[in-house]
C-alpha cells in the first residue's frame, strides 16, 4: 500500500542536498533539515497543509528539530506574501533564549550547587499554581523596579492594542514580567568549552503572549467562516494583508516579542544578582559576549527579492554573523552558534533538539529513576512532575546539529550545571 510519504514523491537530486525535498499535488515545496533524524508522519503532513497554501513565498522550510505543533508544525519556517497565519507563530509569542558568559570559571563555583539553584529558584517567580490566579508562585505578587520600570515603556503602547481588542486585558500581564514559566522554559548555570562560566534562559510571552495568541487565532478562524474558505486545518487560518485584523495582529505580536525580550532581560537582571549575593562565589562582570534571541516570531524580511512576512515557529534567524542559541535538554548539551546565512532556509535553524514524543508518552515511558540517572552531575529537580521534560524526551542534539551543518557554525558548547524549571 503506497503512503503519502512515498520516497516515489521526494525529488531524487535531494540524496546529493543537505536537505530532504517533499511536496504533494497541491503545495509548494518542502525543504526539510532532517538527515539523520527521525520525522513524523504528521508533522510532514502539516508541513504539506502549510505549503499548499496559496500565499506561501517559494516553499516551507524545515529545521532538524521540527515535530508536529497546533496547526503549523514546531520547527517551520514560512515566508508569505499579503497574508499571515496567527497559529504559525503560536500562543508563546516571542518565546526565546538568552545567554551571557561571566568572568568566573568552573574552580569558582561551590562544590554544592543546590544553594545556587535555591537562590535563582527565590529570585524568578517560575512554575504555576493556583490555577494562575491570585498568589500564583509564578508570578509577581508586587512587582519589583525592573520589571516595573520596563512595563511603563511597554505600557501605553498595551494599552492602544486593549482599546480595539478589549479581550486581551484580562488575566496576568505587568506581573509576569521577569518571571519563568512551565514546560520546557528553564533557567541553567553552564561551562563551555573552557570552563567558563555562562548563565542562560529560555522563557516568552508569558499569560498576555498567550491570550495575544489565542485571540488571533480565533479571529482568523471567524474571518475563514466569513469568506467561506475551506482549510485542511482550521488552525491554519489566516488575515490578508488589508484589513484591519491583520494590521492589528502585526501590531500585537510585535508588541508581544517586545515582552518577551523585555521578560528575559528581567529574568537574566535577577539571577545575576542573586549570584553575586552569595558569599560562596567571587566578585564577578558579564562579558560583551551575550546572545537574546527570539524562535517563536514573526518578522518582515526580504528573501528572493521580494518583502515577505516571514514566521518562525521554533526556528532562530540565523543571517550570515547572526548569533543564535540552540539548546539541547536537562541532561545534552547546549549551543553558541554563528548564522551561516544559508538563503535556502531563509537565514534559519533549529530552536533545539526538538521533541521525540508527546508528554503523555514520556511519563508513561519513564521513571524517576530513569531522569535521575539521565541528569546525573547536574543540580535540578528530579521529581515525577518533571519527567515530560527528560533528555530521553528529546530527539539527539547530536544528530540535529550534524542535520544543520550548512545552517550554522558552532562558536560555544554548553554543558549545564544547575537548571532551573518551573
Amino acid at each position: 500500500m503506497s503512503s503519502l510519504f512515498d520516497r516515489s514523491r521526494i525529488s531524487p537530486a535531494t540524496e546529493a542536498r543537505p536537505y530532504e525535498v517533499f511536496s504533494d499535488r497541491h503545495s509548494k515545496p518542502v525543504k526539510a533539515w532532517v538527515k539523520g533524524v527521525p520525522i513524523s508522519d504528521r508533522a510532514r503532513r502539516q508541513l504539506l497543509d502549510v505549503a499548499g497554501l496559496p500565499f506561501i513565498h517559494k516553499w516551507v522550510a524545515a529545521m532538524p528539530d521540527v515535530h508536529p505543533g497546533k496547526g503549523a508544525t514546531i520547527g517551520s519556517v514560512i515566508a508569505t506574501r499579503r497574508a499571515i497565519i496567527p497559529a504559525a507563530v503560536g500562543v508563546d509569542i516571542g518565546c526565546g533564549m538568552m545567554a551571557v558568559r561571566t568572568t568566573m570559571t568552573a574552580s569558582d563555583l561551590p562544590d554544592s550547587l543546590a544553594g545556587v539553584r535555591s537562590d535563582i529558584e527565590a529570585a524568578v517567580p517560575h512554575g504555576r499554581s493556583n490555577g494562575g490566579r491570585r498568589g500564583d508562585r509564578g508570578a509577581w505578587g508586587e512587582l519589583p523596579e525592573g520589571p516595573a520600570a520596563a512595563w511603563a515603556g511597554l505600557q501605553p503602547r498595551f494599552e492602544a492594542i486593549c482599546e480595539k481588542h478589549a479581550k486581551i486585558r484580562r488575566g496576568n500581564t505587568e506581573n509576569h514580567l521577569g518571571t519563568l514559566g512551565t514546560g520546557n522554559h528553564f533557567i541553567e548555570v553552564c561551562l563551555d568549552e573552557s570552563e567558563r562560566v555562562w548563565v542562560m534562559l529560555h522563557s516568552g510571552s508569558r499569560g498576555v503572549g498567550n491570550r495575544i495568541g489565542s485571540y488571533f487565532i480565533s479571529q482568523a478562524k471567524r474571518e475563514m467562516e466569513r469568506w467561506s474558505v475551506h482549510l485542511p486545518n482550521q488552525d491554519l487560518a489566516y488575515l490578508p494583508q488589508g484589513t484591519s485584523l491583520f494590521d492589528d495582529y502585526v501590531e500585537a505580536v510585535h508588541w508581544a516579542q517586545d515582552f518577551a525580550r523585555a521578560n528575559r532581560e528581567a529574568m537574566m537582571a535577577a539571577v545575576v544578582r542573586a549570584l553575586r549575593g552569595r558569599s560562596d562565589l567571587p566578585e564577578f562582570a558579564l562579558t560583551d559576549e551575550a546572545v537574546n534571541c527570539h524562535h517563536n516570531y514573526v518578522a518582515w524580511e526580504n528573501h528572493y527579492n521580494e518583502n515577505v512576512l516571514v514566521t518562525r515557529k521554533g526556528a532562530v534567524r540565523a543571517r550570515a554573523g547572526d548569533l543564535g542559541i540552540i539548546p539541547g535538554s536537562m541532561g545534552a548539551r547546549s549551543y553558541i552558534v554563528r548564522g551561516k546565512g544559508n538563503k535556502e532556509s531563509f537565514c534559519s535553524c533549529s530552536h533545539g533538539a526538538g521533541r521525540a514524543m508527546t508528554r503523555t508518552e514520556a511519563k508513561r515511558r519513564f521513571s524517576v529513576e530513569d531522569h535521575a540517572r539521565a541528569t546525573d552531575g547536574i543540580e535540578c529537580r528530579k521529581d515525577a512532575a518533571v519527567i515530560d521534560e527528560t533528555p530521553m524526551a528529546y530527539k539527539s542534539i547530536d544528530a540535529v546539529m550534524a542535520a544543520q551543518a550548512d545552517l550554522v557554525d558552532v562558536v560555544h558548547t554548553l554543558r549545564q550545571v544547575v537548571c532551573v524549571k518551573g
